[in-house]
């Protein structure tokens, strides 16, 4: 039988584009879930092999077009990354001959491969703030990637208005004139923060000026300035229990001695706060939505809260982080539109109503505090980045927000119901959620170990977190959960909320598993 018949090898253009596709294929290798962008992929991809001599300098490279044939993706995405490798010195252009790597490559190509050392460098120990700081657990375990069931302290970024928010980025970035290049006002935009001052007095009912509204990099930050500002290390200040570990951090950070405050029904346990004689500077609290057992803190409560802080020379920090989405309930009015004391910092996000890697919150501070703010903001980041703050300041004075906000009250609410009927569809008694009465997370009973179920759901892809990660006292914590379900498609949560219920019996068979070992134990070592 006669051999079969070799195809001839290509020529000329053909040949050369052939050669420059397979030296791409080893060492690209794109991955759409993972953070980074395809375009910054790329473009370490092409870097690493240019500095591990996988592409040798003269080498030639794809055109962007070739290349984004090849890899799949748009043109756009491959000139980006090729435009910054020879920005950078990695890649040379020849006239009608195409890309090549570069000849002469930067200084940061290795030109051997050092032998690491045999003992690590003696560094000095950390600060005792430092390693404070450091063992404040996270305020929610993530999953990398795109958003999962049940994912916390995260709104619906696939519902955002990506276009708008795009044309107006770019029309900001066309209109940029070189004095704006220079340093912005530490206080923030001021178009944003009179938008703000709007928005604040129709939507929470509380009045300011835009002088007393600073915008900050997102509601974290203002906490570190406030309590900077407010503390001296060694006083004592009042945060919920279970309360956000976020405010703790800052608490540590400015060197303050944490007291928990009792949260109930009700919110804040005020008569624990006022029968305090240690003078506590401050208190930290998230009544529209306590954070995480989502209960409002009652009228009586709030006015008993203001009539401490007047008493007691204290302020009150006011975190209304998510109150824009209610459901089905009346909002009480914020305690800054309460306060005839000046006693009470409000601080606001757009974390929880726009996307997080927004970065952009803002305090309402009372009118005295505000220029020592100003010099004390000198002394740190100055200003966010002013182009995200022009461009919010659009979506919000062209009724944008406004708009976007009611959609997401209807997305939530549905979204909610499609939490509410998976987990009686798939759980039953199991596990049964608290009222949600406001906010982007559900409160959770479940009949096993919250902890042990978070443990297995985690080894499922699923994301929850157990109500004792929110307690100092972490003995004294409710056996609950806590779930996000902003970021949940309906569709999505009856497969989340399986595999949780599956969690939630493993956690069960665990437990058993661990009573059966000690069997052989006296009756009185049981658990």
């Amino acid at each position: 039988m006669s051999a079969p018949r070799r195809a001839a090898p290509p020529r000329g253009r053909s040949a050369r584009r052939m050669g420059k596709v397979s030296a791409h294929r080893p060492f690209i290798r794109l991955d759409p879930r993972a953070p980074e962008a395809l375009q910054t992929q790329i473009y370490a991809a092409i870097r690493q092999a240019i500095l591990d001599g996988a592409l040798p300098p003269g080498a030639p490279v794809l055109s962007s077009r070739a290349l984004a044939a090849e890899l799949g993706v748009s043109r756009t995405t491959t000139l980006l990354a090729l435009e910054q490798l020879m920005a950078e010195g990695y890649l040379e252009t020849r006239a009608r001959s195409g890309t090549f790597v570069a000849r002469d490559l930067p200084d940061d190509r290795p030109r051997a491969r050092a032998t690491p050392p045999r003992t690590r460098p003696r560094h000095p120990a950390i600060s005792r703030r430092g390693a404070l700081l450091a063992s404040v657990p996270p305020s929610a375990v993530r999953i990398p990637g795109p958003p999962c069931a049940f994912r916390i302290g995260i709104p619906a970024v696939d519902l955002f208005p990506m276009r708008l928010w795009t044309q107006l980025v770019h029309r900001r970035v066309r209109a940029l004139t070189v004095p704006q290049l220079d340093y912005s006002h530490a206080a923030g935009f001021q178009p944003l923060r009179e938008a703000i001052a709007d928005h604040v007095h129709a939507a929470r009912g509380t009045r300011c000026d835009p002088d007393q509204i600073f915008i900050v990099g997102g509601a974290q930050r203002g906490l570190d300035l406030i309590f900077r500002l407010l503390l001296d290390p060694g006083d004592r200040a009042w945060l919920e229990e279970p309360g956000y570990f976020g405010a703790r951090s800052a608490l540590l950070g400015a060197g303050a001695r944490v007291q928990p405050a009792r949260v109930d029904a009700q919110g804040v346990d005020v008569s624990v706060v006022e029968r305090d004689r240690r003078g506590a500077r401050l208190i930290y609290v998230t009544p529209s939505n306590q954070f995480p057992l989502g209960v409002p803190m009652s009228l009586p409560r709030r006015y008993a809260l203001l009539r401490w802080a007047s008493a007691a020379h204290a302020w009150i920090v006011e975190d209304d982080y998510d109150s824009e989405f209610r459901y089905g309930t009346r909002p009480l009015p914020c305690l800054h539109g309460l306060d005839v004391d000046g006693r009470v910092i409000y601080v606001g996000s757009f974390s929880k109503t726009l996307f997080p890697a927004l970065r952009l919150g803002f305090l309402i501070v009372p009118p005295d505090l505000r220029e020592t703010l100003i010099a004390v903001r000198r002394s740190g980041d100055v200003h966010p980045p002013v182009l995200e703050q022009a461009a919010l300041a659009d979506l919000m004075h062209g009724g944008h927000y406004e708009r976007h906000l009611r959609r997401m009250r209807a997305a939530y609410h549905e979204r909610l119901q499609a939490l509410e009927a998976a987990a009686v569809r798939c759980c039953g008694d199991a596990l049964r959620l608290r009222p949600v009465l406001s906010g982007l997370h559900a409160v959770a009973d479940v009949k096993a170990d919250a902890e042990r179920v978070f443990e297995e759901a985690l080894a499922r892809g699923v994301e929850t977190m157990p109500l004792s990660a929110y307690c100092g006292v972490r003995a004294q914590a409710p056996n609950g959960l806590v779930l996000g379900f902003a970021p949940v498609r309906p569709e999505m949560a009856v497969l989340g909320m399986e595999r949780l219920a599956a969690a939630i019996e493993a956690a069960r068979r665990r437990r058993g598993r661990r009573a059966g070992t000690a069997s052989d134990a006296p009756a009185t070592a049981r658990g």
